[in-house]
């Protein structure tokens, strides 16, 4: 049954309401609704609580898709926690401090693929640091340049925001994609694209802050090279 997930819409709910629908045989609770991000596309999977209606609070350690279309989430239980039964109302609440640095990171991180014109191969979203892959022939990269750039970028304030396309019109534009290991969720019909105005626009699921200025200072802490045309770019907040 799918996931209504609320994360797509609004990125800084911190909870809600929900019903459980299924508990795996893995012991993955899934609910009809979930305020949980689940682990893809290099950003980790949320951790919190369901919160029984007794209060119980039942310790979240992960958030996972359970099937290829990414479209139903399990939410993975702390070893030992009690599975809830299939028809339990519950709260999910999600740690808003883990998921806000990593909305942070992640929109930074958009920003570095905008001012590293590159094909990505692979990313990372942390809670306070992060990298990116590309596909470089050459070196010659500065961090410090490229920190200036970015720096730029952030004191422009622009609005991110999201929205949908379908899966012809995305097929129709192949140069939105910018990430060569992960490919945007296609097969429901349509597809979550990521507006920085005037500054970045990609497929993406995963969750970011509304305006530039809240992700802060960055920096660019080294660059490496991991293969004759492979460099990894690493960022941190603060």
């Amino acid at each position: 049954m799918p996931t209504d997930c609320l994360f797509r819409e609004d990125s800084y709910l911190k909870d809600c309401e929900a019903r459980v629908v299924a508990v795996t045989e893995q012991g993955g609770v899934v609910l009809d609704r979930t305020v949980f991000y689940a682990n893809s596309g290099g950003q980790p999977g949320d951790t919190g609580a369901l919160v029984m209606a007794d209060g119980t609070r039942l310790p979240v350690g992960n958030a996972i898709f359970t099937d290829a279309a990414k479209s139903e989430i399990a939410h993975v239980l702390a070893a030992g926690a009690p599975a809830p039964q299939v028809g339990d109302q519950v709260r999910a609440e999600i740690d808003w401090d883990k998921r806000y640095g990593r909305m942070r990171m992640h929109t930074a991180l958009h920003l570095l693929s905008a001012a590293l014109p590159y094909a990505v191969t692979a990313g990372s979203v942390g809670d306070s640091d992060g990298r990116l892959d590309f596909d470089i022939p050459d070196a010659g990269l500065d961090k410090d340049v490229i920190t200036a750039k970015l720096a730029e970028m952030i004191a422009t304030d622009a609005a991110v925001t999201s929205r949908w396309i379908s899966d012809e019109e995305l097929e129709a534009n192949p140069g939105l994609v910018k990430t060569m290991s992960v490919k945007p969720p296609m097969g429901t019909g349509k597809v979550r694209l990521i507006d920085i105005a005037g500054l970045d626009l990609q497929p993406c699921g995963g969750t970011h802050v509304r305006q530039l200025s809240e992700i802060g200072a960055v920096k660019i802490t080294g660059i490496e090279k991991k293969g004759k045309q492979n460099r990894r770019v690493r960022i941190a907040l603060g």
